[in-house]
């Protein structure tokens, strides 16, 4: 097809007061133009896309959040002599890609906008009527084998057949920061992922175990943010490494070990939230999902969480691995997630899996007392 023009619609972008619907397109164009080279329009509710290399835009176009569906399309003017020469030719192209035959049951779908001396069920009747002269195709308007759009807005009308569907969600950069706890595993860069898609500006904060974890984990991190910084033109991952075996070797050396992972996890939440205070960001995510690890009871959650004054945002919290492992197939980082990187030694061989809130705070307080705790605590405070 010679198609022109790709027009993206978005959707609950559409339920926001102007102002701030305004402001979110104008995000969401600034991300396309970031994903790929092209001249951009918005017009009542639609963004009209020019790419300078149509395939590029037709292939990226799918990982930019905001962008629900879109089409590419033949844009003419609207007269009835325009129309009608432009789908007369849209109609032969389909019939040469076997996409409509004579036993193609197809339908007109119009829809208009703007002042016209005819109504949408005038041109859709019209337009079949074209359809129709090339092929002897049954008109079926309840369900169809193909269904043609004729979009008319005003002086310009865009003829397509297909609407590919989008990531969805909300354009990447309009929702504030965030600092994402984010490992090698299969989850975390799943819950970065799912926290994109609702417009947060993610910031990538990775524990390394060393000596507990060899370098492949630090390793699969950076493969794992540069597949999600995919989806985050415009607004890219920044990354954090923080040297945290230290402060594990202290902690294991000073508490009980069945807790080992709770008192690790409560370690990093309390580094993410100095960072995020540091950066401006608004919470704190991770991969958790109930039942899942022995940190990830909901007894753990709530003692590796205390003493947390900022939201901890878990998006992945009531999904099972099947479902977890299906969407990171989707998005490109269950490959690397997947890649054996030695895991991490310091988890003992039999975890705490109902933590007392109250010993875990014991537990914290004798290792704050501790000098060489404070020590490592405060070396790995030292982000930047």
């Amino acid at each position: 097809m010679n198609y022109d023009v790709i027009i993206a619609r978005y959707g609950e972008i559409g339920l926001k007061s102007p102002k701030i619907r305004s402001r979110f397109e104008r995000k969401l164009v600034k991300n396309i133009k970031a994903t790929f080279e092209c001249d951009v329009d918005r017009n009542q509710g639609r963004i009209y896309i020019h790419p300078k290399d149509f395939g590029d835009g037709i292939e990226k176009l799918n990982r930019v959040f905001g962008v629900v569906s879109y089409s590419p399309a033949i844009s003419t003017k609207t007269t009835y002599e325009d129309i009608d020469n432009i789908l007369g030719k849209y109609v032969e192209e389909l019939i040469a890609e076997n996409i409509l035959d004579e036993n193609t049951k197809f339908a007109i779908k119009c829809r208009r906008v703007g002042q016209h001396d005819f109504t949408s069920q005038e041109m859709a009747a019209h337009c079949g009527g074209v359809v129709r002269n090339k092929v002897l195709a049954p008109v079926d308007l309840t369900n169809p084998d193909l269904t043609i759009f004729v979009e008319v807005r005003e002086d310009n009308t865009f003829i397509f057949h297909e609407k590919i569907k989008g990531p969805g969600g909300l354009p990447l950069g309009t929702q504030g920061k965030v600092v994402v706890l984010l490992s090698s595993g299969i989850d975390s860069p799943v819950a970065a992922y799912l926290m994109m898609k609702r417009g947060c500006e993610v910031v990538a904060l990775h524990c390394n175990n060393d000596p507990f974890s060899g370098p492949k984990v630090t390793e699969n991190f950076n493969a794992l943010v540069d597949q999600l910084n995919v989806y985050a033109k415009g607004v890219p991952i920044k990354k954090r490494v923080i040297d945290y075996g230290e402060y594990l070797t202290v902690a294991k050396q000073k508490a009980p070990e069945k807790m080992t992972c709770v008192l690790c996890k409560s370690g990093m939440y309390k580094i993410a939230e100095k960072l995020a205070v540091k950066l401006g960001a608004d919470a704190i995510v991770d991969g958790s999902s109930v039942g899942q690890v022995a940190s990830q009871t909901l007894s753990n959650i709530l003692a590796t969480r205390y003493g947390v004054g900022m939201p901890i945002l878990s998006p992945l919290i009531g999904l099972d691995k099947e479902e977890i492992t299906a969407i990171a197939k989707e998005i490109g980082t269950f490959e690397i997630s997947k890649i054996d990187d030695g895991g991490c030694s310091a988890v003992p061989r039999y975890p705490e899996t109902r933590a007392d809130l109250e010993r875990v705070k014991n537990a914290c307080e004798d290792m704050n007392q501790d000098v060489e705790v404070q020590k490592a605590f405060e070396n790995i405070r030292k982000i930047d």
